[in-house]
Parts: structure tokens; C-alpha cells; sequence
């Protein structure tokens, strides 16, 4: 008897109709991310076309590298906003931040307004070379501040690969949990993948992102999914919808 192995689902296939994305970088040359103008349309209708309905694009602040305040992101949003308003790409598109936990966002987090995703959730990350020695009091501090926490991409923290209980520790503190959906696809690594596959298995999971940066991101979205549990996912996917506007 011969068996065939079940083939394994594209990630773009696991899109749901009008998804909301909370995690991208598509503002033109204030981080990491798009390039131009151009650069940002291009990324936008590949993501109409992957079944995206709502953009929270979320740059980088990240002192003495991406200095942006919550001013210049909504100006040059703003800018972004009129262009689509002029093309047949209208969607919504919103602007927030995602900050990194050093000891400047510590500093700041009571003394100035976060741009947050909706209402009071607010996108961080940490280094992915170590955490920060203040990790707990400055997730203790986002939440005092009257703001809750969404960790950007945890399954890429590789220093929790031999830690995993410090992402229930994590949780227990009050920090939500954003997956990276191209983590799915092994497009990160194979460590990172299977991190991920444990977070789902363990259902640590609470929203997905995108963090689409470039062309190479969107492209990967057509590609195999390589975790075995799809359900986890399914439903983080969902939980999206929260993010609407």
C-alpha cells in the first residue's frame, strides 16, 4: 500500500477575508522598511492581494538609530494616507510604533503618549541578542502607564530556545504574544519555526503580524507552512479582527 504525505497548506491560503494586520513597515524611509513611496504602494497591493483589509504599519523607534516620535510618524502616515486616497488602493491605513525595550522607552513610557494599535495596546520588541536587565519592571511599567503590552515576534528571541518557561513568565506578567506569520514558513530559520510551532502547540500565541519590510516578505506568504499544527494559528488569525478600524 502505497501512503502519500498530506501536503502541506501555503500561508497565503491561511489568510482570512479582510485581515487585519497589526505589524508592518511600509512608511517610506523613517526605518528599516519601504524604501519609497513607490516601494510602499508595491507592498500594499500585494498585500490587497494576499486579502489584507486593515494596515497598522508600525515603525521602528529605537534610540540612536530610529529616532521617531510619534509626530513624525503620523506626518509622513499622513502623507501616505493622501496618496491612496488619489489611487484605486484605498484601504484603511493606520500608523503606531513598535518601540524597543531600552532604557530611553523606559525612561519615557509615563512622560510621553505611545502610538499604540488600538485603544491601549501597545507594540514592543526587545534585541534580538539579549534581553533587557529591566525586562520585567519596564513590562511592569507599560501596564501602569495604562497601556498593555503586545510582544512583537517572540519565537524569534533565541535566547528563550532553552528558557521556554520565561514565556509563560512572560504571559503570567501581563505580556501578550504577536507571531510573526512568515515564522510558519521556516523564512526566519528552523529554530525559529519550530519556536513557534511550540508557542501555537502551547497556546501562547494571542495575534499575528506580517512585519512586512520588502518584497521578499510579501513573496514568502505563497510558500508551504512548516509548522504541524494549523489550528493554533487559525484561531490567532482570527483574533485579529479585534484590530479592525
Amino acid at each position: 500500500m502505497i501512503f502519500f504525505k498530506k501536503k502541506k497548506p501555503t500561508l497565503d491560503s491561511l489568510i482570512p477575508d479582510d485581515f487585519a494586520d497589526m505589524h508592518s513597515h511600509l512608511i517610506p524611509g523613517i526605518d528599516d522598511g519601504s524604501k519609497s513611496l513607490a516601494d510602499t504602494i508595491d507592498l500594499i497591493e500585494a498585500m490587497k492581494k494576499l486579502r489584507f483589509g486593515h494596515i497598522i504599519t508600525t515603525p521602528h523607534v529605537i534610540a540612536n538609530l530610529w529616532n521617531n516620535t510619534p509626530e513624525k510618524i503620523n506626518t509622513e502616515a499622513e502623507k501616505v494616507k493622501q496618496h491612496l486616497d488619489t489611487t484605486k488602493l484605498s484601504i484603511p491605513f493606520h500608523a503606531a510604533a513598535e518601540y524597543m525595550m531600552d532604557a530611553s522607552f523606559f525612561q519615557n513610557i509615563h512622560s510621553n503618549k505611545l502610538l499604540t494599535i488600538k485603544d491601549f495596546y501597545v507594540l514592543v520588541e526587545m534585541s534580538y541578542l539579549a534581553p533587557p536587565a529591566q525586562l520585567y519592571d519596564i513590562i511592569y511599567e507599560v501596564q501602569v502607564a495604562g497601556y498593555k503590552p503586545i510582544l512583537a515576534h517572540p519565537e524569534r528571541y533565541l535566547f528563550f530556545n532553552s528558557r521556554f518557561e520565561e514565556y509563560k513568565k512572560l504571559k503570567k506578567a501581563g505580556c501578550l504574544f504577536q507571531l510573526n506569520l512568515l515564522s510558519t514558513t521556516g523564512y526566519y530559520g528552523e529554530i525559529v519555526s519550530k519556536l513557534a510551532q511550540k508557542l501555537l502547540q502551547h497556546d501562547l500565541i494571542d495575534f499575528v503580524g506580517s512585519d512586512i519590510h520588502h518584497q521578499k516578505h510579501a513573496e514568502a506568504f505563497y510558500n508551504p507552512i512548516t509548522i504541524k499544527t494549523i489550528e493554533p494559528l487559525e484561531l490567532a488569525l482570527q483574533n485579529n479582527k479585534l484590530f479592525k478600524f
